[in-house]
């Protein structure tokens, strides 16, 4: 059976110099069904691996994505209008033309051994699942693991993909050492729904099962209802949660629905074909929750929202998170802070303990 996409169309990148516009040209009766689009990957040569955030209101101040683009097609994503910067569709472009970063372990080595580097947890996911499809084949997130577990280098994952259970034996013993924390996206738990939401993301069921294996190997793992839709996802909630908890889960967040840019078109043209009965109440929530817009922009309100349902949200998570012991300042494992740091070796124009470290974890 083909799989899904999550975009039903190529909508323009707000940088694309040539615009696209709909012609019939006579033949639409008789081509009756095109064929399935293919995922293509252009390998890249980088210039850099680590990016550096300075916005207030996320976690991290590092992270490494992998791969540009991503094949889990899931329809609203935040991260589809950064394929617009290549010129590409935010739409079908974003889950079908994929780009690899294959320098990616040599440039990471290279910035961990810069003198005046220091090692602070690095973010994976943020931009793109590391563990997507294509890295079964391209394997770059195994090669930059191995990297930063041969130097003792901290670092936090969030992926949909079951991959993962690949790299147990590399996460285990970083885990060992407080190095790890991985948090496993459950959207929700209906099957029909993940199906159209996030088509080639691995199934809810297959993600509760590698929670249960992350926290069966030792390493500490959450679980991110991300994003949370309003009049969709928002009634299981409390379901996710639960089962989350009883897969090993210690620790769970919760991120409100973001529509920045393409993401927004996209996002109502797939709940048009989908649910279209709900389409109007989910849009007119987004709005009471973003200021009366359907996307907040801004720094502290934009990943979690106000108002009314996001604050019987915020309480109705609180409440599950208390219930089944999840965020507990008694359970260390549930902490999504204190990964160690000090493991690293120090670096300084006079020291070469990381390059030496480093070099050696090439040759593994």
């Amino acid at each position: 059976m083909t799989k899904l996409r999550g975009s039903r169309s190529q909508i323009q990148g707000r940088f694309e110099t040539a615009a696209r516009s709909p012609f019939d040209d006579g033949w639409a009766q008789e081509e009756q069904v095109s064929a399935p689009i293919q995922t293509t990957v252009t390998e890249e040569r980088a210039r850099s691996i680590i990016s550096r955030n300075h916005s207030p209101d996320i976690p991290f101040e590092l992270s490494i994505n992998a791969y540009r683009g991503c094949e889990h097609g899931c329809i609203y994503c935040y991260a589809r209008p950064s394929h617009a910067y290549l010129e590409l569709s935010p739409g079908l472009d974003f889950e079908t033309r994929l780009f690899a970063k294959i320098n990616a372990v040599e440039l990471l080595k290279a910035e961990l051994s810069k003198p005046g580097y220091r090692a602070k947890p690095i973010a994976f996911g943020t931009n793109t699942d590391c563990y997507q499809p294509i890295e079964r084949r391209y394997k770059v997130m195994r090669g930059v693991l191995e990297v930063l577990s041969a130097c003792d280098h901290p670092l936090t994952i969030v992926t949909k993909s079951a991959l993962i259970e690949r790299d147990i034996d590399l996460l285990a013993p970083m885990a060992g050492k407080n190095l790890v924390k991985t948090f496993i996206s459950i959207t929700t738990l209906d099957h029909r729904l993940a199906r159209t939401l996030e088509p080639r993301a691995a199934s809810p069921q297959r993600r509760v099962d590698t929670l249960r294996a992350l926290s069966g190997a030792g390493i500490p793992c959450g679980v991110m209802v991300a994003p949370l839709i309003p009049a969709l996802t928002d009634k299981s909630l409390e379901d996710v949660l639960e089962t989350g908890a009883g897969a090993g889960a210690t620790m769970a967040g919760w991120i409100l629905l973001r529509l920045p840019n393409e993401v927004r078109p996209l996002f109502k043209e797939w709940l048009a074909a989908h649910y279209p009965q709900r389409a109007g109440h989910v849009i007119s929530i987004v709005r009471q929750s973003r200021g009366g817009r359907e996307n907040d922009p801004n720094f502290g309100t934009r990943m979690t929202g106000s108002g009314n349902f996001v604050d019987l949200i915020g309480k109705r998570f609180d409440l599950a998170c208390k219930r089944l012991g999840l965020n507990s300042d008694d359970n260390h494992m549930a902490s999504r802070d204190g990964l160690d740091c000090s493991r690293f070796p120090p670096t300084s124009p006079s020291s070469s303990a990381t390059r030496s470290v480093v070099a050696t974890s090439a040759a593994r």
